[in-house]
């Protein structure tokens, strides 16, 4: 059972975010994670059972976001549900980097665990959102490219301020979609 959110906590999830991310779930041990955060192993497990559980309170809010996200395009159509699809995928996309490029990092292991079992409809809800829910093939291609182009591209750590990034993927999104962007 999580215990209550602490410094200590946050202290340890945000050491072993940038663990994960940098040398991969299965590189990074529990003694490594507790010297990042400068805390003893006890205390690291005083909080936490193990690593999995630590990897699972990472996951959840992406997964969780994008399935959130899933569920509010469901009612759209058309341009209104590829712009929302568009800039809430960016959006989840950005805030969560780190964690895509752990689950990127191992991902055959990762797509099997739990936390992230709500991926493939959530990933489905948007795809179709993303296509205007067409049934045309190219509106289907296209879409998948762009979950997949902007996750991989989140995921690499391109160094360009936030703003910029989240623009040109957006725009980069619309274009591969065929639809305005507003830019010549």
């Amino acid at each position: 059972m999580p215990r209550p959110p602490s410094a200590m906590r946050r202290q340890i999830l945000d050491s072993a975010l940038r663990l994960f991310a940098e040398h991969g779930f299965k590189g990074t041990s529990l003694h490594d994670i507790a010297v990042e955060a400068h805390c003893s192993k006890a205390s690291l497990l005083y909080h936490f059972a193990g690593k999995d559980a630590i990897l699972t309170e990472l996951l959840t809010p992406p997964a969780e976001g994008l399935s959130s996200m899933g569920e509010e395009l469901a009612t759209l159509t058309g341009g209104q549900a590829v712009e929302s699809a568009i800039t809430g995928y960016v959006g989840l996309a950005m805030r969560f980097h780190l964690e895509i490029k752990i689950i990127f990092a191992e991902l055959p292991d990762m797509l099997g665990h739990p936390v992230l079992a709500v991926i493939p409809r959530a990933v489905d809800q948007l795809a179709a959102a993303l296509a205007g829910r067409s049934d045309e093939p190219r509106a289907r291609v296209t879409a998948q490219m762009v979950i997949g182009g902007v996750a991989v591209t989140v995921a690499a750590g391109v160094d360009v301020e936030p703003g910029t990034m989240r623009a040109e993927l957006v725009q980069g999104a619309l274009r591969t979609l065929g639809h305005p962007t507003g830019r010549s």
